[in-house]
């Protein structure tokens, strides 16, 4: 082959092969929890749908749209793929919206139709990814979903578990917010909470027992 011609390919380390690793890991798990809330002929826990589209799925299209898109629209060679993707993550938002206000019998729609729009979205998105994660203000490790959206306190000794989701709440920007996982109603956890932050925090119950309670605690947008 003459020197020319000679190329190398992308390593494990490459920009594009990180990000695109990390992108189809966060896609994979967004197809996954998806996929568990509309199994049925009806969407199981409506309210737990509603709550995974509303915060993991739109945090998700929030996030790629701050570390990808963004920096993308600036550069005339993948402005058009950034507002390709803008496009669809706007049809994503709207059938959220939909959903939060859907009665029990269009829910299951409305989810369906969540589900093929993303599929689609996700498929677009991994396409055009090498061309955006080469971009000089794309941070491919910004890419990853949050590993602590969820704090699971079981698999945490019992000495650390309030200073983690403390710690957890403390990187909070307002409005932002995590899942809480644990086996029994974190009623302490929340005095303290009240203690401390009276006011300047939000405190979901997503499950409620009786082998395990999630709880979304979050930072009001008023805490600045």
């Amino acid at each position: 082959m003459p020197a020319a011609e000679i190329f190398i390919q992308a390593t494990e380390t490459g920009p594009a092969v990180i990000a695109r690793a990390a992108v189809r890991e966060a896609h994979q798990q967004l197809r996954q929890r998806l996929a568990e809330l509309t199994t049925d002929s009806e969407p199981r826990l409506t309210a737990e749908l509603v709550d995974f589209c509303r915060h993991e799925l739109r945090g998700y299209l929030a996030g790629t749209d701050r570390d990808l898109y963004a920096p993308a629209s600036r550069v005339a060679e993948t402005r058009q793929l950034a507002d390709a993707l803008r496009v669809g993550s706007a049809v994503l938002n709207q059938q959220i919206n939909d959903l939060a206000v859907a009665s029990p019998s269009e829910a299951f729609r409305i989810a369906t139709m969540i589900a093929g729009a993303l599929d689609l979205y996700l498929r677009i998105e991994e396409s055009v990814l090498p061309a955006i994660a080469e971009l000089a203000d794309v941070d491919p490790s910004l890419v990853v979903a949050d590993p602590q959206a969820v704090i699971d306190v079981r698999q945490i000794a019992r000495g650390g578990r309030h200073p983690r989701v403390f710690a957890r709440y403390a990187r909070l920007a307002p409005g932002e917010s995590f899942v809480l996982v644990n086996s029994h109603d974190p009623k302490p956890l929340r005095r303290e909470f009240e203690s401390r932050f009276s006011g300047r925090f939000s405190w979901d119950y997503l499950q409620a027992g009786p082998e395990e309670w999630r709880v979304r605690i979050g930072r009001v947008a008023a805490d600045a």
